[in-house]
This record gives C-alpha cells, sequence and structure tokens, in this order.
C-alpha cells in the first residue's frame, strides 16, 4: 500500500512538474527580473563613511584626488554595492583507472565413525548407502573482478561581473553575480557566488575563480534545446523508482 501510495505521489509530482513547463510552449524562456535581487538590494544600500570628519571644500581642489573618483585611485572592489569582474577559465583534465580482483576457496569435512555407537545404530535405520560416517561435506570457492575507467575534460572561459553583497567582519567580500543571455528561444544563465579577500582583486577590479572560497558557480540554460537534450518526467522517475 505505501508503494502504490508512493508511485502515485510521484506520477502527481510528475504532472505537476510539466504542467509548470507547458505554460512556456510557444514562448521564449522568460529573462529573471534585476529587482528585489541581493544585488539590486546592495546597490541600493548606503555605504557608511570611512571618516566622521565633514569634507572639505578645498579637498577636491587638488590636481591629485586620492579618491576612488581619481586617475590614480584605487578602483577595486571595497564596499557593499561595488561590482567586481570574476573571470572563470576552467581547463581541466582527470583520467582515473582502478582494477581489482579476488578470489577465495575453502572446503569442510566432518567425519563421525564413533561417537557413544550412536552411528551404527542410525546407520541401521538408514536407507542403502546412507551413513553417518561422513556427517558433512562442503566446498566452497567465490570470485570477482572488476575494473573502472574514469575520462573527463572540462574547457570553460567567461567572465561575469558580481556585487559585493555584504562585508564580513574579518573584511572579506561576500559577491554574488548572475548573467543571462537569450538567443532565440534558448536562455542560457551564469550564476557566481563567495568569499573573496580584497587582497586578490587586481588593479583592473578582477579577481579569477581559483581566488574565491566556497565557490559556487553554475553555467547552463533552459529552453527548446535544453528540453529536447534533457530525458522525459517520466523516464527520470524510472531510474530512480525502478531498482534493476
Amino acid at each position: 500500500m505505501s508503494q502504490t501510495r508512493a508511485i502515485q505521489g510521484l506520477a502527481l509530482y510528475a504532472m505537476l512538474a510539466a504542467c509548470g513547463r507547458l505554460e512556456d510552449v510557444g514562448k521564449p524562456p522568460q529573462i529573471s527580473a534585476i529587482a528585489n535581487t541581493n544585488e539590486h538590494y546592495a546597490m541600493m544600500r548606503v555605504p557608511i563613511p570611512k571618516s566622521s570628519e565633514p569634507e572639505l571644500a578645498t579637498d577636491s581642489a587638488s590636481l591629485w584626488e586620492s579618491g576612488r573618483n581619481s586617475l590614480l585611485g584605487n578602483q577595486r572592489a571595497e564596499q557593499v554595492g561595488d561590482i567586481v569582474t570574476v573571470v572563470v577559465e576552467i581547463d581541466e583534465r582527470a583520467e582515473i583507472s582502478n582494477s581489482s580482483s579476488r578470489g577465495r576457496s575453502g572446503s569442510e569435512n566432518l567425519e563421525l565413525p564413533s561417537l557413544l555407537g550412536i552411528p551404527q545404530r542410525v546407520n541401521e535405520i538408514l536407507p542403502d548407502g546412507a551413513s553417518l560416517d561422513t556427517a558433512v561435506s562442503t566446498n566452497s570457492s567465490s570470485s570477482s573482478s572488476g575494473d573502472g575507467t574514469i575520462k573527463r575534460k572540462e574547457k570553460f572561459s567567461i567572465r561575469v561581473a558580481a556585487t559585493v553583497v555584504d562585508v564580513l567582519q574579518n573584511g572579506v567580500l561576500s559577491i554574488e553575480g548572475s548573467q543571462e543571455v537569450r538567443v532565440n528561444f534558448e536562455l542560457r544563465e551564469l550564476l557566481v557566488s563567495g568569499y573573496v579577500r580584497p587582497a586578490d582583486i587586481n588593479r583592473k577590479n578582477e579577481v579569477s575563480y581559483d581566488r574565491i572560497a566556497a565557490a559556487r558557480i553554475s553555467y547552463g540554460g533552459r529552453g527548446q534545446i535544453t528540453d529536447v537534450q534533457q530525458p522525459r518526467y517520466g523516464q527520470q522517475i524510472a531510474d530512480i523508482v525502478l531498482p534493476f
């Protein structure tokens, strides 16, 4: 009964998921709104001034200003709402090969030629050819072998602008970035988030993905081509539920 209910629940879930996708039939995939996102709120937040002293009128009269907007100023992201460019260049290759084998054999033999005269008395009532002289005799053997090979090659290069959404107490910057590109009826989206030290941001206001702690990088899409490449809902459920 419980298995039947589980199958019915999975079927209902698949139908609801399919109905949600049916709304996009004949329409291009919708691009996510920018408003009400963490990046939007971070840019709307007014940063705390670094100094409580009022700015003098003569501070901007110098030919060589030290502010962020000057020619020689520090253009790197350092506060909430600032934008930093994340450079994602992945070119990795992995090859793993494993082989294992195992063998075992054993034999057991138990004889009772004499045990308080019991075998002799039992042999008298046993059918012809049966005897307790060799009470138990077993033989067993087993063997197994396995081979496994993994080959993987990934190459990915892209740049995305991320926003500083928070500054932690130790000065580390929490960043989030998203990018969506729609071409005809296919939408490609890139998501990146993680923690960056201000010292790892170069003077071009760029940071490499391998210097982002707890980096979360997602590159995918949705649309007509993606739907064709994915197995149907029924096949996905069957792959999970069927034990064989």
